[in-house]
């Protein structure tokens, strides 16, 4: 997956603190096709942030309307 270099990344612990729950469960959404992840050389995973602010509107939008 090619990325501009100018569009932010965020690590596992800073999308966990968006939606206030652990690294593990980012992990796993990654894993399950929820959230795509990029690996970096090193290979940790890093998220889009556009990607991320995108599903956090939709999650609060699902809440807001049951």
């Amino acid at each position: 997956m090619s990325v501009p270099s100018s569009e932010p990344l965020l690590t596992p612990a800073e999308v966990a603190s968006l939606f206030r729950v652990d690294p593990k469960t980012v992990t796993r959404w990654a894993k399950s096709g929820k959230l795509s992840s990029i690996r970096t050389l090193g290979g940790h995973r890093r998220y889009r942030e556009t990607e991320v602010r995108e599903l956090l509107t939709s999650g609060t939008e699902e809440v807001t309307r049951t």
